[in-house]
């Protein structure tokens, strides 16, 4: 009973936390939103020309599939603090003096991840019950029909999910901003072999379209078997005939299945235990302050074992020191731009340099954008320090009294983001320059200006880098990467957003950053 008690109030503390949080209800409200736009038509779910009626069956599993794909990314990044937590927070030292054992905390944290992520599940299952009784093409409503993908398809998902947050946190590459980055592109790759392949189903996009298409198959044997989950942005995506299908047969080898996968994640969380450094100082990532510096003789100690000995200060006045110029902006940028730069290892740097005369030097166009896109990349935990330093460092009580800090200080931060993006992706500046495309180079200068500035906005106002770095990430994936409209930024490739757009973003950013600085200033 003591154990279950110890597992119940871990898994508790850890859920209010979590779900008191501006990132839980984000992630809930977007999750809910593209949900809904499965529900309205916005996003394409068809077989050839077919999609399904809208009964309990097709509307809980098709948006029961969706929230998990959204979930299984987005709710990493809102359940992977839970071990940084209790190191910031000091209650890991606490912890490590029990006889708990690692293994039970990493699963405790494995079924408090869960729990949070469960809990966005429900909602999104409660909300699909709604809209099926707006939408109402089928006159009766089977909540079992329609709670069963969500149970049997999204928390197995969610349980994975929820593992391997905790092995991120304790290996040591990924429990930081590498980790944020490493995982959007795992979770792409996964997302890619599973729906591409048909192995490693664990969102069981595989096991809906084999039974949707068995269905159809029986209605019309011409259907050859093509699945289509797109957004629906052209009409001539729209499905112009419907089909009956009354949900997956859920027998018991497919269930089976589906809870190999809580398994598998079980063993994950037991797998996390032997990295886990139990909250050693000697093993964690940064060393803890000591509470209060020790006294010696300079505080009035003599020796140990002595009485202190009285001494007597006397103040003499004297004259004041002259008034100081303020130094320039120029001394402060170079200090941000050290700052940024501290600590990166040697080979950061050669790749950087290789990629810039990638960039710069290899003709053919392709690799050349390719080049340039990466290099606009390696610089992500770069940027994302910008804004979120104080914070993260606990030094806003130092930094934020200062002197003309939104005029010099928030400036030069944002300068020194410019000069990084100048310097790393410089090779296909210097490119289009040469070759005098002159629409390339100013989306190159505006793409420049508007990553230092969504970095700075995002650090400002959420006084952490995770937020950025995996937006960034993302958009960097679908522009830069697969020139989608409106998102390529680089200004590489033919389809490059107009520069226009994108400094005027920058402006509303900057903006945006400079009132979040504002209202947490002591003395505006």
């Amino acid at each position: 009973m003591k154990f279950l008690r110890v597992l119940y109030h871990l898994i508790r503390a850890d859920f209010l936390e979590r779900t008191r949080r501006y990132s839980f209800l984000l992630v809930l409200a977007f999750a809910a939103y593209v949900a809904y736009g499965v529900f309205a038509g916005e996003i394409v779910v068809r077989l050839d020309e077919y999609r399904g009626v809208y009964n309990s069956a097709w509307v809980g599993s098709v948006m029961a599939w969706v929230s998990t794909v959204i979930l299984s990314l987005a709710g990493f990044y809102v359940v992977k603090n839970a071990i940084l937590r209790d190191q910031v927070t000091r209650v890991g030292l606490v912890l490590a003096t029990t006889p708990m054992r690692k293994s039970f905390y990493t699963l405790a944290k494995t079924l408090s991840n869960f729990t949070v992520l469960a809990a966005m599940v429900a909602v999104l299952a409660a909300g699909a019950v709604g809209l099926e009784l707006a939408r109402a093409e089928h006159s009766h409503l089977e909540i079992a029909t329609l709670v069963a993908p969500f149970a049997w398809l999204a928390l197995p998902a969610m349980f994975m999910i929820a593992a391997l947050a905790v092995l991120f946190e304790t290996l040591p590459v990924l429990r930081g901003g590498a980790g944020n980055v490493i995982y959007f592109f795992a979770w792409a790759a996964c997302l890619g072999i599973s729906v591409g392949t048909g192995s490693a189903d664990w969102l069981g996009f595989n096991l809906l379209r084999g039974s949707m298409s068995a269905a159809l198959k029986a209605a019309d044997p011409t259907h050859e078997g093509e699945f289509l989950l797109n957004l629906n942005i052209n009409p001539s995506l729209h499905a112009s005939q419907t089909f009956l299908w009354n949900g997956v047969d859920w027998t018991i080898p497919i269930i089976v299945h589906r809870l190999l996968w809580v398994v598998m994640a079980a063993g994950i969380a037991l797998l996390s235990s032997l990295f886990f450094h139990r909250f050693d100082p000697a093993r964690e990532p940064w060393r803890l302050k000591p509470l209060a510096p020790s006294l010696g003789p300079a505080e009035g100690l003599e020796s140990v074992g002595s009485p202190p000995v009285a001494q007597t200060w006397v103040s003499t006045a004297g004259p004041l020191s002259p008034v100081k110029r303020k130094p320039g902006l120029r001394p402060i940028v170079f200090s941000e731009l050290l700052l940024m730069l501290k600590g990166q290892p040697l080979w950061w740097y050669a790749i950087a340099v290789l990629l810039f005369a990638i960039s710069l030097l290899v003709p053919g166009l392709g690799v050349r954008s390719g080049a340039a896109a990466i290099a606009w990349l390696w610089p992500v935990l770069v940027w994302s320090q910008m804004g979120a330093r104080e914070a993260r460092n606990a030094t806003e009580s130092l930094i934020f009294c200062s002197e003309s800090l939104l005029n010099r200080q928030l400036p030069a931060v944002w300068m020194a983001g410019v000069v990084v993006a100048l310097l790393t992706g410089g090779g296909m500046g210097l490119n289009l320059l040469f070759s005098r495309d002159w629409r390339g180079v100013a989306a190159w200068i505006a793409g420049a200006f508007f990553i230092p500035s969504l970095a700075l906005a995002f650090g400002v106002w959420t006084g952490t880098s995770k937020p950025f770095e995996v937006l960034y990430t993302a958009l960097w994936y679908l522009g830069p990467m697969h020139h989608t409209a409106g998102l390529d930024f680089t200004g590489a490739a033919p389809t490059a957003t107009s520069p226009i757009m994108y400094l005027a973003v920058t402006v509303v950013l900057l903006a945006l950053a400079y009132f979040g600085r504002r209202t947490k200033l002591a003395y505006p």
